[in-house]
């Protein structure tokens, strides 16, 4: 008897998944425990292996197209089983109709929907642009670690992705040659475009990839390899080796290496594959080696280093900068924020004296450093618990009050923005909470957080007293609810117990979404702010 195999759900925040590929094709013969195709769920590709024996009678979703748990994904029966009232009953595809009525016709019809799987070439699998971030639209390909012709073994890192959150190492799940590269360094592409086809060597793919629906302009097989074909050559000349020019290959971790050692990437030669910067490189640089690469560069190469553009006086000039994927999505969010929630600001000062005094003391701890911003974040935390509003997300039908405290920090990177989130901040320390800041901002700066770290915050802190600023009003980073924004600590005169004295001082102001919080629950958790921060033993109660 025929059964039908729906798309499972892989993750527990799976909705819907793509057929990356498909391992079996209409007439296989299926045992318990084979694999029937790569499954791309919102955080990975997986395998996705029978439970049932039998032929493998129909496939409901083509390779590279996306459908919802619980979708018909395949029918596996008796080899001539006649499953037409199965399609009808459990799909919506063209073919339903015409199956009930001409038996016969079902298996041709079948067949040519499936053709494309039928005509992929034996051990060949189109790799597709992968969804790496729960956000994530589309992806610019920052540099490829492979060429066409190379050798992929499982677990190669391919291409560096930069996605709206981060720029990250994308590595195989298969093995093979890589044939094809659907999208070239700096292009951006949809998710699920053709990123590049890996199978044996020397395979016919010849029209694959004008078949395949592509996001963005692929240059065809036969132009990837006469490219290929100049650069051994090149990549064998003793000089730095970069994608486009500006950026360094170098993996994530020589460059979080470096930037602690304080090392230029540009002063360090890379022993990996096209001249790549790898770890073992950074650790055993030394000042002296510099010496030699500095030499090789053009006069024009470092007048260009060394000297600023120069703007004639009274003429028109304008420089284009392409949006990277970090900005764009930055500029969408806090579009949708603006212009959907109803902001309102509201500003306290907050008398700095006693927090000064306090954060002095901590410090004094061997290896603790407790900065002004942490003590902000720990207050918050403590009255985001006493005022669960402030803690909330709008829903069209219903206000979701988050009874646990995750605070999102935001930090400046070069790019734009992002925002990790300390999960359960409020029981952190002060001194967990400094650590915590410095280690993701580090990692921030360097692109190495992962999109895990930058999810599920339910509140914001965003500090740009460090520049001087001393009052300025944040959009609200939603789902949150509402943004507390820093100002600077500034020295002022002030006016206590009736007699003018020198006194510190800091601005906060909270932008809340008057949807979810009205101006007096906004007012209470400020008061409760004010009084965390200006006597920090209290947040000991």
């Amino acid at each position: 008897m025929a059964t039908i195999i729906t798309m499972p759900r892989l993750s527990d925040t799976m909705t819907e998944g793509t057929v990356a590929a498909w391992l079996k094709k209409v007439g296989d013969k299926i045992s318990e425990g084979d694999i029937l195709a790569e499954i791309e769920t919102d955080k990975a590709t997986m395998e996705f292996e029978s439970f049932n024996e039998g032929t493998l009678l129909y496939i409901g979703i083509p390779e590279g197209e996306t459908a919802p748990v619980d979708s018909l994904l395949a029918i596996i029966g008796n080899e001539g089983e006649d499953v037409s009232a199965l399609i009808a009953g459990g799909s919506a595809a063209p073919t339903a109709t015409e199956s009930a009525t001409a038996p016969t016709e079902t298996k041709t019809a079948e067949v040519t929907t499936q053709a494309p799987v039928a005509t992929l070439p034996k051990g060949v699998i189109v790799v597709t642009m992968p969804r790496l971030s729960d956000t994530m639209t589309e992806g610019t390909v920052a540099s490829w670690l492979k060429k066409v012709g190379d050798n992929i073994v499982e677990g190669d890192i391919l291409a560096e992705i930069e996605t709206d959150k981060a720029t990250m190492e994308f590595e195989s799940f298969n093995e093979g040659t890589l044939l094809y590269i659907g999208i070239q360094e700096g292009s951006t592409a949809p998710v699920d475009s053709l990123l590049a086809i890996i199978g044996p060597a020397g395979t016919d793919i010849s029209g694959i990839a004008e078949n395949y629906k592509v996001g963005g302009a692929a240059p065809t097989a036969t132009t990837v390899k006469e490219e290929v074909k100049t650069t051994p050559s090149e990549s064998a000349e003793p000089i730095e080796t970069v994608s486009d020019g500006k950026r360094i290959l170098a993996s994530p971790l020589a460059k979080k290496i470096a930037s602690d050692k304080g090392i230029q990437l540009t002063q360090v030669k890379g022993s990996g594959e096209n001249g790549r910067i790898v770890k073992s490189d950074i650790e055993n640089f030394t000042p002296t080696t510099t010496a030699v690469p500095t030499a090789t560069k053009t006069p024009e190469a470092v007048k260009t280093e060394t000297t600023k553009l120069f703007v004639p006086a009274g003429e028109v000039f304008t420089e284009e900068i392409k949006n990277s994927q970090m900005r764009k999505i930055i500029a969408k969010r806090l579009a949708e924020s603006l212009f959907t929630a109803p902001h309102y600001n509201l500003v306290i000062e907050v008398t700095m004296d006693e927090a000064m005094q306090s954060r002095a003391v901590i410090n004094s701890v061997p290896d603790t450093k407790v900065s002004f911003n942490d003590m902000v974040i720990k207050a918050c935390a403590l009255a985001l618990k006493k005022h669960p509003k402030i803690n909330s997300q709008w829903k069209e039908d219903a206000i979701i009050i988050n009874h646990h405290v995750n605070v999102g920090v935001a930090v400046a990177v070069e790019d734009g923005l992002v925002v990790p989130v300390l999960r359960f901040t409020d029981a952190m320390s002060l001194s967990q909470i400094g650590a915590s800041v410095r280690d993701l901002a580090g990692r921030a700066k360097n692109k190495k957080l992962l999109p895990t770290e930058m999810e599920g915050s339910t509140f914001t802190v965003s500090n740009l007293g460090m520049f001087g600023i001393t009052e300025f009003n944040s959009i609200i980073n939603q789902p949150n609810s509402a943004i507390l924004s820093v100002g600077a600590i500034v020295e002022k005169p002030v006016v206590k117990n009736g007699q003018i004295v020198v006194g510190n001082t800091m601005m906060l102001s909270l932008a809340c979404d008057h949807r979810t919080i009205d101006g007096a629950t906004g007012a209470q958790f400020l008061q409760t702010l004010k009084q965390y921060i200006e006597n920090p033993v209290t947040m000991l109660a």
